[in-house]
């Protein structure tokens, strides 16, 4: 399904800077406020040449998928899974979403406190990677079978899952859902870093 955001000739765009937001200690959320924006879909991502629009419209979500919503993020990859789980709220979707998020630590979890605020009908999972804190309950370690086993939707619900993060992240987690009885075709990937 295209949509105007996605149909538009990609220009680029002058946008000032209106806030900065430090996230984590090395993680910064800067807002562009561009003079023509046409808005983007959940899940876009934008090229930054000092300035840049949205590209791409295989990685976004829309509301009118009724389907339970599986995200799973490695580290910054989460990004893209919190527009959606905002575009979910601003929408007024009851769409049940759960975000599976490995990061390293609990102070490199990026949103954190947006993260925890999500209620009825999302479910936050964390694994850190690294080191857990005293008294942590999450899951510690990286993402594997088995912790996919425990937390994502079964197949049989036909969720849709967004999988975002490093490369070799992605295609473990991918690999791993098809394998948990998920169709390659409801799982969208988006990745970065070396192939």
């Amino acid at each position: 399904m295209e949509t105007t955001a996605v149909r538009r000739r990609l220009t680029w765009q002058a946008a000032a800077v209106t806030s900065i937001a430090r996230e984590t200690a090395s993680v910064v959320t800067i807002e562009l406020e561009p003079p023509d924006w046409p808005g983007h879909l959940a899940g876009q991502h934008l090229d930054v040449r000092l300035t840049a629009g949205p590209i791409g419209g295989y990685f976004v979500w829309e509301p009118t998928d009724d389907s339970p919503l599986m995200l799973i993020a490695g580290g910054s990859g989460v990004v893209p899974l919190r527009s959606m789980l905002r575009h979910r709220l601003r929408a007024g979707s009851d769409v049940p979403a759960r975000l599976l998020y490995s990061s390293r630590t609990l102070p490199d979890v990026i949103y954190r406190g947006e993260l925890d605020q999500y209620g009825d009908g999302v479910r936050v999972i964390c694994t850190l990677t690294r080191s857990q804190p005293p008294g942590w309950t999450g899951y510690s370690g990286r993402v594997n079978t088995a912790m996919l086993a425990e937390t994502v939707w079964p197949a049989s619900q036909h969720p849709l899952a967004f999988v975002c993060g490093p490369t070799t992240f992605v295609e473990a987690v991918a690999e791993n859902l098809i394998g948990l009885g998920y169709p390659s075709e409801r799982i969208k990937t988006e990745r970065f870093g070396g192939t």
